[in-house]
């Protein structure tokens, strides 16, 4: 199975659940984008390996380099390798010098460890294609709904203020009522805003529909 590598862009915490955050994944040789939400210790675990940060005490990950570098066990990458039920699975994958294995674990943690022992991120196909936010349809979707206002307010100079108004507001969050065109346009306006969980949160609502 082709493994196809990624790159970190960013953390950004959640709006919605307390203690929460995004952790951005881009494809490297593509314009896909993977959001995963993890924990606050786990994204600041990465965050503190990011900034090369050295901590006081070591954490858990750091204690799991330390036992494996004193078992001579080392970590050859981390592919996030599966998506069930909205939930993404991942495997560390490791040698002793004479045999290669693999450990299951979560995407955070397999990453936050990952990033101390500075090896690439996978992932595969079928989990961008389910998960993945493609920028470049977004930027159209985007640009077509700039189109159709500029094109309304040409031939509706008398338009009340008040629909110019709900066309501003912040876009609705996914529901059944609103149309695929809707929630398309939706996932441009999170993803220009950067609020990567409402663009998570409509893509599984997209996922759904086309389902």
């Amino acid at each position: 199975m082709k493994k196809i590598p990624l790159e970190i862009l960013g953390l950004s915490s959640s709006q919605s659940q307390s203690g929460s955050f995004a952790l951005i994944l881009g494809e490297k040789h593509g314009n896909r984008r993977l959001p995963i939400i993890i924990g606050m210790f786990e994204a600041q675990s990465i965050a503190i390996q990011i900034e090369k940060i050295s901590p006081n005490r070591p954490l858990t990950h750091d204690l799991f380099k330390a036992f494996a570098e004193h078992v001579h066990v080392t970590i050859i990458e981390v592919v996030i390798s599966d998506l069930k039920e909205g939930v993404f699975y991942s495997r560390i994958v490791c040698s002793d010098g004479a045999t290669t294995f693999e450990i299951d674990a979560r995407p955070s943690d397999a990453i936050a460890i990952g990033l101390r022992f500075g090896v690439p991120i996978f992932t595969v196909e079928s989990v961008l294609s389910e998960a993945g936010i493609i920028l470049s349809d977004l930027d159209e979707a985007g640009e077509e709904e700039e189109d159709d206002d500029d094109h309304d307010e040409d031939e509706e100079e008398s338009e009340s203020e008040a629909p110019r108004a709900a066309k501003a507001t912040e876009p609705r969050e996914p529901s059944g009522q609103v149309s695929l065109d809707e929630l398309t346009k939706m996932l441009a306006q999170a993803l220009e805003k950067e609020d990567y969980e409402k663009a998570a949160k409509i893509r599984d609502e997209l996922n759904k529909r086309n389902g």
